[in-house]
């Protein structure tokens, strides 16, 4: 199976989000832990042994982009994909920018996800925008 020997965390404030990438990642291999803010995954301590972190850019508190910088300020390695619903001019290259592995707009579909994920879990690949 593709990653079981590390998590890959979600982080969205859309309960119904978490669920459907719980199932998602789950059936493909994958063990997943899902959070809903930012926050909850900084208390967590689980960021440091996660294959990679799906990451919503529009959440309460903390936004994506705001953890993200948080994680590279505090030299965390941790590949992100974001993920979004409210897609604006720019968001893309900040993105890629502050480093993220992939981009994609809600709705996507759960290949894509998983297509970004697995060069991840296997230590490697480059950015796919959708």
């Amino acid at each position: 199976m593709a990653g079981d020997e590390c998590p890959v965390l979600v982080v969205d404030d859309d309960e119904s989000v978490l669920d459907s990438l719980r199932l998602l990642l789950e059936s493909a291999g994958y063990r997943s832990m899902s959070f809903g803010s930012a926050e909850a995954l900084l208390e967590s301590g689980l960021v440091e042994n996660a294959c990679c972190l799906i990451l919503d850019m529009k959440l309460p508190g903390m936004s994506g982009f705001q953890l993200q910088q948080v994680l590279t300020a505090s030299h965390t390695p941790i590949p992100v994909i974001f993920i979004t619903g409210h897609d604006c001019p720019g968001m893309v290259e900040q993105a890629l920018r502050l480093g993220a592995m992939a981009y994609l707009r809600k709705p996507f579909d759960g290949q894509a996800i998983l297509d970004a994920i697995q060069p991840l879990c296997r230590k490697g690949g480059g950015a796919t925008i959708t």
